[in-house]
């Protein structure tokens, strides 16, 4: 039996798509890891096209002046709380900078996305059972 295809993802920033109202706009929010520390801000979101429903944050991340920034790839399932200014995770710094990284020429997106949701300890959303988190940018 084959596994359901993963649906097709997309940068909020590179789709037609926008954020509904302004109050579940995340974009630049500071984020923090489960202990409160700064870790960096939310640059952009990965969306599922279909579903319409954000599945990754994209965590800009170190550099000076936008220059050296990072990216790292969070599921959305890891979001433990969001305020005005900020979204904490439920994971720690380090969680997030050993989480693997994305090169599109040496690995295919869908191998990507399972990857992060395993490192990350959650179960993928386009797995049997899975149930979009409470908190939810």
């Amino acid at each position: 039996m084959e596994a359901d295809p993963i649906p097709v993802l997309a940068k909020l920033s590179e789709s037609p798509h926008v954020i509904a109202s302004p109050d579940e706009d995340i974009l630049g929010r500071k984020v923090t890891d489960r202990s409160g520390t700064d870790i960096g801000k939310v640059g952009d979101l990965i969306i599922d096209e279909n579903e319409q429903k954000v599945r990754f944050l994209i965590l800009e991340h170190g550099g000076f002046l936008g220059m050296g920034e990072k990216e790292a790839y969070i599921p959305v399932d890891a979001v433990s709380e969001v305020t005005d200014d900020r979204v904490r995770i439920d994971r720690t710094r380090d969680d997030v900078a050993q989480a693997p990284g994305y090169d599109p020429e040496l690995l295919d997106q869908n191998e990507y996305y399972g990857s992060l949701y395993n490192h990350y300890g959650y179960t993928p959303f386009w797995g049997a059972g899975y149930i979009y988190p409470r908190f939810h940018p």
